[in-house]
């Protein structure tokens, strides 16, 4: 009699997959040729990627870097290829790179916006990177603030010092009086002390600081400014500046003094309701109606003031949805534990609030970014007002593509930078399970 197992009492010897399940083949096969009609999809994409890169690649790489003209340009694209279509002519850029970044600002001079922009970046290392980085950096972080106008204006060393100084002066205040009186009121004549400060005793400390000890380096006008190191600056300014201010104005919207809120509320709509270039205009030209006569009241520091305003608008109903967002339990946790108003915001509900927002706020940041470029049509020399200037020589007039697909590049490295690292975060701070 047989016997006949049921339960196999050897193993079978692994086996290699067929080559046709794993790798690139097995990749291939499962998302681009699964079906018939994915089959036909992909065929029609690899026609239409053919199509374009046949275009774009030639157009790149079978063209002139080195002339001092379009004139001359095409005449070398038709003496090697016979035809001055599909050949870019890059020898704008290789001609105008440095007026593109830097604008008109002094070439011995070069070193204080890269300097800056290293600064910048080291800069933003603890808050970015907090876990990667010493944190005795976040001192340079503090400082920085004041460091890049003294190297990107110049001047004496005394007025970023007494700018700081305000700072101190408002916290010193609140300290005092947050003890002796309320939290609320010793908040608002702290800011008043160093607004008046700022604008009252500033200006004589500097001056009588100065005529001293005259501590400084060269003084660099705002109309030298202008390229993509424009672009940099009101950007770096508008989106370090309008995150707290956002913060602020989402939570006076939530508030129950209904002051606060309805000048909130007020504020967000209207600046929401008109667009960025009316502000520009208001900044560039009615702004100086409403100034005392005589008074100097730098172009750029009027814009950085007004884009910074439109971005904290749009940054307060992104961070308002990330706090709506919330469960309620989280505000009554907050009570339970026993903490005040402002414990509750920095330790529970504001952390969990812009970990939600933080696809809002990137493309926030983002967006004002790329409107800097608004600011040629009120004047300012940015990398978009540089072109027009570029093509309005004699030597280039005519050419555009290059100039554009340029300064196309330069914008896409930063906001796809930004892009990038806002994914990143969220993957870092993502506690859920998926």
């Amino acid at each position: 009699m047989s016997d006949v197992s049921f339960v196999r009492t050897e193993m079978l010897q692994e086996q290699t997959p067929p080559a046709s399940e794993v790798g690139i083949i097995g990749w291939v096969r499962h998302n681009l040729f699964s079906g018939w009609f994915n089959s036909i999809l992909t065929l029609i994409s690899l026609y239409a990627i053919y199509y374009v890169l046949s275009g774009i690649v030639p157009w790149i790489f079978q063209s002139v870097w080195n002339a001092n003209s379009l004139t001359e340009c095409r005449e070398i694209m038709m003496a090697t290829w016979g035809s001055t279509h599909g050949h870019a002519c890059w020898a704008v850029i290789n001609d105008r790179w440095l007026q593109m970044l830097f604008g008109f600002y002094p070439d011995h001079l070069y070193w204080r916006p890269i300097l800056a922009l290293v600064l910048l970046l080291i800069a933003l290392a603890p808050i970015l990177y907090s876990e990667r980085v010493p944190s005795k950096l976040l001192y340079l972080t503090a400082a920085y603030p004041f460091l890049m106008p003294f190297l990107m204006w110049g001047g004496t060393i005394w007025g970023p010092i007494s700018a700081a100084l305000g700072f101190v002066i408002g916290w010193g205040v609140y300290t005092v009086l947050s003890k002796q009186l309320s939290g609320l009121l010793g908040l608002v004549l702290g800011v008043l002390a160093t607004v008046i400060w700022w604008l009252v005793l500033s200006g004589y400390v500097v001056g009588a600081m100065d005529s001293i000890l005259p501590i400084g380096i060269e003084a660099v006008q705002s109309r030298q400014f202008g390229g993509f190191m424009l672009a940099i600056l009101l950007g770096v300014v508008a989106i370090g500046v309008s995150l707290p201010i956002g913060i602020v104005l989402a939570l006076g919207r939530q508030s129950d003094l209904l002051i606060v809120k309805y000048l909130c509320v007020g504020f967000i709509e209207f600046i929401r309701g008109v667009p960025l270039i009316t502000l520009l205009f208001v900044a560039s030209l009615l702004l100086n109606l409403f100034l005392p006569p005589g008074t100097n009241f730098d172009i750029i520091l009027r814009v950085m003031i007004m884009m910074t305003l439109f971005s904290a608008a749009y940054m307060a109903e992104v961070i308002r949805g990330g706090l709506a967002a919330l469960p309620r339990g989280q505000y009554e946790g907050a009570d339970s534990l026993g903490l005040n108003y402002w414990q509750a915001q920095r330790l529970i509900i504001m952390p969990q609030a812009l970990k939600i927002s933080i696809p809002g706020i990137v493309s926030t940041f983002i967006g004002i970014f790329k409107d800097t470029t608004l600011v040629s049509i009120i004047g300012l020399f940015d990398v978009i007002g540089l072109s027009s200037a570029i093509r309005a020589d004699t030597a280039w007039n005519g050419i555009y593509w290059e100039l554009f697909a340029f300064i196309g590049a330069l914008f896409f490295v930063v906001c796809f930078s930004m892009s990038r690292y806002s994914m990143y975060l969220e993957r870092k701070l993502q506690t859920g399970h998926r």
